[in-house]
């Protein structure tokens, strides 16, 4: 028995003069693959195995295949590998055993099968390898090789765990979190991802900053997530990078800085994260954290849509429709819209019932463009919600039903859609669907107009003109007009038109009056046509034209 107080090189010196025996030679090998007080020599330490292997020493047979296997101090060679662990695992050796399973899984110097390869994984473990007891319970949680068994896969997770296998204690977190052969515990998955952390896990430092981040099992801490995406970042997790990226993004943890979020967006992609993949195409898209370059987005999107990413589906769809960094086609924008949906994509179940609607790359079915608001409605899709009580209030592809239209509105409304705050304020004004009140109305029509909603700043506009829910102002009425009509109202350029021509809030100024009565007619605005008649009758601005009841058509082709 060798002394603790031997030295390192007395310990070698005397394996070099007693290297006839097997198992010196195995340990010389490992001081030169190891660098155990010895320079680093590879080759020297695939010779040793090599030579202790041929003497039948069983640890130098697997180490041999090791070498081939990783390409230590000779070429890589799979098959060699394999043949070796084959030999090995034949006389019992129990990391054979597992690494020859391992090549059964891969298809590393031989087909995969699956099968075979549980088959190893189970044999290694029944006889204590950890990382074997580790992956059986892995092929278990997935019905890899065998059925399915979530109680199985937690109870070799719980035993590989409790043997420190670290992996198996971060898997052994997964469980508790997700309730899999065991009832759910965040509290216990917080706890163990916090033991495997603290043992080096990457994957594991990145699932306590979820944890973090999402109050799982502990207090919600963004500080806290963000310095442990950080740590798994520089460690090349690619969901922490990923991950990081959204955080600088969206200023969590950290300050804002989208650059930093697109640098590493980019790096994540680069690792083929198809979500990093999405985010950058969006980055470039709408140029956040980088110049905007459409074709660069369109290419992105179309890169993650082909690994079925639901979200660039959605967008590749989007292209399509509006011609983003591709040409226009709106057949295929049905197409990539329709296969989102299916997926259960909300943006393009909303966006599909609109194509249905307006007959965009397929035929007009209202019907069906009903079906989909509704589908879109329950799931919170506020436009939806809207258009649903749009749906209802014309009889668009259902039975007329101003009460369910008022309720949807008001549904809507309360979630901040702008639209639905404008026509809930119309049920009021007019009495649809629920009791008359001007007063609310008119405090709907305020609260949209404050947003830009220029239907609605017209209507407060008549509400000020017409004392409707407020103290009558003409002045106010005519700077609303005003407003909304610069924005492209035509209903309001009619009414400013009208306010020009009667010196309402303004000066009387027919020239005035005629031009924006003249820029509604162009748009179709029936009562701006009808007075254009009036203009012409009695020669404002027109010269000296007879009247002719066919001229109120001319304009709409002006």
């Amino acid at each position: 028995m060798i002394s603790k107080n031997v030295k390192v090189n007395e310990i070698f010196n005397y394996l070099l003069e007693n290297r006839d025996k097997q198992k010196n030679l195995v340990l010389l090998a490992d001081f030169y693959q190891f660098e155990i007080g010895i320079e680093k020599d590879e080759i020297k330490a695939f010779e040793l195995y090599k030579e202790a292997a041929e003497k039948d020493h069983i640890d130098a047979i697997y180490d041999l295949g090791y070498c081939y296997q990783n390409g230590i101090g000779i070429e890589k060679n799979d098959n060699k590998a394999l043949e070796l662990y084959k030999v090995a695992a034949e006389k019992g050796h129990i990391n054979a055993i597992y690494d020859l399973g391992e090549c059964y899984y891969y298809g590393m110097g031989i087909e995969k099968n699956k099968i075979k390869a549980f088959e190893l994984y189970k044999e290694a473990a029944e006889k204590g390898q950890i990382n074997a007891i580790r992956d059986s319970g892995y092929c278990y949680l997935n019905g890899i090789g065998t059925e399915k068994n979530e109680i199985k896969a937690f109870e070799l997770y719980k035993e590989a765990a409790e043997k420190g296998q670290i992996n198996a204690i971060r898997d052994f977190g997964h469980c508790y979190l997700n309730g899999i052969g065991i009832e759910k515990n965040e509290n216990k998955a917080f706890e163990l991802y916090k033991e495997a952390a603290e043992k080096g896990q990457i994957d594991a430092i990145y699932d306590l900053g979820y944890c973090y981040l999402n109050g799982i099992g502990t207090e919600k801490n963004e500080i806290k997530a963000f310095e442990l995406y950080n740590e798994a970042a520089e460690k090349g997790q690619i969901n922490a990078i990923y991950n990081l990226g959204h955080c600088y993004q969206n200023g969590i943890g950290t300050e804002k800085n989208e650059n930093k979020a697109f640098k590493l967006y980019k790096e994540a992609a680069e690792k083929d994260h198809i979500d990093a993949m999405y985010d950058l195409g969006y980055s470039f898209q709408n140029g956040i954290g980088t110049e905007q370059n459409e074709n660069k987005a369109f290419e992105l999107y179309s890169k993650a849509a082909k690994r079925d990413h639901i979200g660039a589906i959605y967008d590749l769809g989007y292209c399509y429709q509006n011609g983003i960094g591709t040409e226009k086609n709106e057949n295929k924008a049905f197409e990539l819209y329709n296969k989102a949906a299916e997926r259960g994509q909300i943006n393009a179940i909303y966006d599909l019932g609109g194509f249905y609607y307006y007959g965009i790359g397929i035929e007009k079915d209202e019907t069906r463009a009903f079906e989909l608001y509704k589908e879109a409605a329950e799931k919170d899709h506020i436009d939806a919600i809207y258009d649903l009580g749009y749906c209802y209030q014309n009889g668009i592809g259902t039975e007329k039903n101003k009460i369910k239209a008022f309720e949807l509105y008001k549904e809507a409304a309360e979630k901040g859609q702008i639209d639905a705050i404008y026509d809930l304020g119309y049920c009021y004004q007019k009495g649809f669907g629920i009791e008359k009140n001007e007063i609310k109305a008119f405090e709907l029509y305020q609260k949209a107009a404050k947003e830009d909603q220029i239907v609605a700043m017209c209507h407060l506009g008549y509400c000020y003109r017409s004392g409707i829910g407020t103290e009558k102002n003409e002045i106010k009425a005519f700077e609303l007009y005003k407003k909304a009509a610069e924005k492209g109202q035509i209903d309001a350029m009619y009414e400013l038109g009208y306010c020009y021509q009667n010196g309402i809030g303004t000066e009387n100024n027919e020239i005035k009056a005629f031009e924006l009565y003249k820029e509604a007619a162009k748009n179709g605005q029936i009562d701006a046509i009808n007075k254009l008649e009036y203009c012409y009758q009695n020669e404002i601005e027109t010269g000296k034209i007879v009247f002719s009841p066919c001229i109120r058509y001319l304009f709409i082709l002006i």
